[in-house]
């Protein structure tokens, strides 16, 4: 099957398509055929007009939203309860019982919404991420990090390899070394990241990491 060319397009190059109510459609996801999640704009001709019509999703599609404000600035509505939301701002609607509206604070304000089922499984990289700049900084939260991670993805390489590194600053030989034996083994390219990384100088002239590096 050939690749699929990507699709580039403009958010002023989509129809715009009166409602509901008195917003201004942008069919985001049927222009570009995304089968992955829903995603559309919308566009508030004045202040006071809507940007998300009030409505609560079907609660057997159980679908979450997700909403990022463009330009302009919206107030949001969420089960009684208002939100300021000016551009850049993100609101998220976990539940599909929530009663969710948005009304423009300011003409020309533009909400963009994506939705979906809860069926996305995160990769471990988020994690791998979070605790990497805080491995010195902050090693407790790096170790939180690293062990909420290796819960949900205990055969990821760069995870475990975190470990290590961690385990190696704090002075663990044994089980930073437990740590980087697991992580070449699960992707036998780690021993390159270990060759020159600083976290690891204090296992540096040991030989089990010279065994573990030098395979």
């Amino acid at each position: 099957m050939p690749n699929q060319p990507p699709k580039v397009v403009r958010l002023d190059q989509l129809e715009a398509i009166p409602g509901p109510g008195s917003l201004t459609w942008r069919p985001v996801r049927l222009t570009l055929d995304v089968r992955a999640f829903g995603c559309n704009a919308y566009t508030a001709g004045a202040a006071g007009d809507d940007v998300v019509e009030p409505h609560t999703e079907d609660p057997e599609l159980a679908h979450q939203e997700l909403y990022f404000v463009a330009a302009g600035r919206a107030m949001f509505t969420i089960d009684g309860t208002s939100y300021d939301a000016p551009a850049g701002t993100y609101v998220f609607v976990p539940d599909s019982a929530s009663h969710r509206h948005a009304v423009a604070a300011e003409a020309g304000t533009t909400v963009l919404s994506f939705g979906g089922p809860p069926t996305f499984q995160p990769s471990a990289w988020e994690w791998a991420f979070r605790a990497g700049p805080l491995i010195r900084s902050d090693p407790a939260q790096a170790r939180e990090i690293l062990d909420e991670g290796l819960r949900l993805h205990p055969a990821s390489p760069s995870l475990n390899y975190n470990l290590a590194c961690l385990e190696a600053v704090e002075g663990r030989r044994d089980e930073a070394l437990a740590a980087l034996g697991i992580a070449i083994g699960l992707n036998p390219d780690v021993a390159e990241w270990a060759q020159g990384d600083a976290e690891l100088d204090s296992l540096r002239n040991d030989p089990v990491f010279r065994s573990l590096v030098d395979k």
